[in-house]
């Protein structure tokens, strides 16, 4: 799958098959204890990591990427976050550009200082449109950012920004209620969108039950992410796993015979 990262996601999405990122921040994260969690329960790997935080070193970034690379053959994709540096031993990184806030800094300016280092890197680049939703209280991404999150309940909103993010020609659409959300991205928000744009969806923020996820995914996530609650309890994957399994896919159609 690494070097075809976007494409695979744009399959699985064809094919209503739903997946499960783990965001791992380096800082908080104990990555020995949760690869020795994996190791004795392989069915619970998901299906990407995604890597990233607010306030890492580029050391430990390295160190977290390469041992997950070095113990699954899980795509590792890196989740830029303020002052974010870069672990080329990664598979992909998520080009994000926060276009739910009106901060020109983490619209385009640290877009511009990273390009020259990825121009020079071998990471998959994907371009992706980053919207933070309201969820109830402040969280770290809204205040790190500088900004005001897209109102819960303004779904009209949420869609034309979107919109936005897709004729701009960003591949992914990423909602996020943030980490520590109290309240996760509105049913009715992923079903609009889900319903009236073309890119993969991925919803992150507040998820901490298999049941939540699986609601999640039904109103038209393409992609969960979960951070917190993992990071408390890796139990939580298996059923996380066994949840989004549970989902089926899209009936495959029959091509036509020619005349």
């Amino acid at each position: 799958m690494p070097g075809n990262i976007l494409e695979n996601i744009k399959k699985k999405k064809a094919q209503g098959l739903k997946s499960l990122a783990v965001l791992i921040d380096p800082d908080k994260f104990d990555v020995d204890v949760f690869l020795e969690y994996l190791k004795s329960e392989p069915l619970a790997l998901p299906d990407y990591f995604f890597v990233g935080g607010s306030h890492l070193s580029a050391m430990r970034l390295n160190e977290t990427v390469e041992e997950l690379k070095a113990c699954t053959s899980v795509p590792v994709i890196l989740f830029p976050g303020p002052g974010s540096k870069i672990a080329p031993a990664a598979d992909a990184l998520l080009f994000l550009s926060l276009i739910s806030g009106r901060n020109p800094d983490l619209l385009i300016g640290r877009q511009v200082e990273a390009a020259p280092l990825l121009k020079e890197s071998a990471l998959e680049v994907i371009s992706t449109a980053y919207m933070l939703i309201e969820s109830g209280n402040l969280t770290t991404a809204h205040y790190m950012s500088q900004s005001l999150p897209i109102p819960a309940a303004k779904n009209d909103l949420a869609l034309s920004t979107a919109w936005a993010g897709e004729f701009m020609g960003m591949s992914l659409t990423y909602l996020d209620a943030g980490s520590g959300a109290e309240h996760h991205v509105p049913f009715s928000m992923i079903r609009e969108l889900s319903k009236k744009t073309k890119n993969p969806l991925l919803i992150g923020g507040g998820i901490r039950s298999a049941a939540l996820a699986r609601q999640i995914a039904s109103a038209g996530a393409d992609i969960i992410v979960v951070g917190n609650a993992i990071e408390n309890d890796p139990q939580l994957m298996p059923e996380l796993k066994k949840a989004l399994k549970s989902i089926p896919g899209k009936p495959r159609t029959k091509m036509k015979e020619k005349l």
